[in-house]
């Protein structure tokens, strides 16, 4: 018997963060977040960190776990959200998957291997070096000729998951959209629904013009400027998100305050159009459209995807 899980995903500010406890108190679910922000200590504010209150005594895993100098990335989540699992399933729970990076969600799903070819990272330190040397766009440019297709998968200024599939190829030979297509294929290990949740365009980017003007409004500078006064550097993985890369240009003196909110409302909307594009690549998916609807409106259309999947939807599923 597979084990179920629910995903429940959607791009940035589409209105995930309370539908999911909703689901979670209906179906007797435990939240794992799939969000590469939410797990770092002190970043509340720029990630929409779901809020005690918010959680509504609902148990939540992979938030406030790590040191913003701490390296997360799709192994270690893996890691994480599996050994999540396995305590949500020993109490009889479901496990509900949340949040907006769509390759974490993959690779869960899936269960995609990205274990490493062998032990010499010298190419790697090579590219790295380039990257320092010469830019992100030099090595997307690499990419565009040994694999275009994961340059269409891959945003330009992402150098590690550039460097990783430059580096794939170099070792293997072989185009790692090419791998990881073959991964997908793969049947998954668990009784799953993968819901997406949508609204119409314009609607997500007033929401996202409204989130991004609420987290200002809630001290989002002052939080860039703890951080920074931590040390914490645009170099860092964690400080290369949205909300924190921008201020911090505008901290560092390289563009005005006006000017970074700009960059940031628009950088924003183009994110949740890629993480929209993500997700309508990806099969075996349902889409939820919350426009219109109440809360208790979209449990009912949720419940019925669940029982159609074969989950004892509207009670509990274990």
């Amino acid at each position: 018997m597979k084990k179920p899980l629910l995903i429940l995903t959607g791009p940035t500010a589409v209105g995930k963060t309370s539908l999911s406890v909703k689901a979670a108190k209906k179906f007797h679910g435990e939240i794992i977040s799939a969000d590469s922000m939410q797990v770092y200590k002190g970043m509340d504010i720029g990630s929409a960190k779901v809020t005690l209150e918010e959680m509504e005594g609902v148990p939540h895993h992979l938030i406030d776990v790590l040191e913003p100098w701490e390296e997360f990335h799709v192994v270690r989540f893996k890691q994480m959200a599996k050994e999540a699992m396995k305590g949500i399933y020993e109490r009889g729970h479901l496990p509900i998957l949340t949040g907006g990076t769509g390759f974490y969600i993959q690779a869960l799903l899936y269960d995609i291997d990205f274990t490493e070819n062998d032990a010499d990272f010298s190419y790697r330190k090579n590219l790295e070096t380039l990257a320092k040397e010469r830019g992100a766009s030099y090595l997307y440019s690499l990419l565009q000729v040994r694999d275009p297709q994961a340059a269409e998968e891959i945003h330009e200024n992402n150098i590690k998951r550039i460097i990783r599939a430059l580096e794939f190829y170099e070792k293997t030979g072989t185009p790692i959209s090419e791998h990881n297509r073959a991964e997908r294929e793969k049947e998954s290990p668990y009784l799953f629904a993968y819901v997406v949740l949508n609204r119409e365009r314009q609607e997500l980017y007033r929401r996202i013009d409204l989130r991004v003007d609420q987290m200002l409004a809630d001290g989002l500078l002052d939080e860039v400027k703890k951080l920074k006064a931590l040390g914490y550097t645009k170099d860092m993985v964690s400080m290369q998100g949205l909300g924190y890369k921008e201020l911090l240009a505008y901290l560092d003196g390289e563009t005005d305050y006006e000017e970074a909110v700009r960059i940031l409302k628009r950088d924003t909307r183009h994110f949740a159009k890629r993480q929209l594009t993500w997700f309508k690549r990806e099969r075996q998916t349902d889409w939820l459209s919350l426009d219109q609807k109440t809360e208790e409106e979209a449990l009912e259309e949720l419940a019925g995807i669940l029982q159609s999947k074969g989950f004892a939807a509207g009670r509990r599923v274990l």
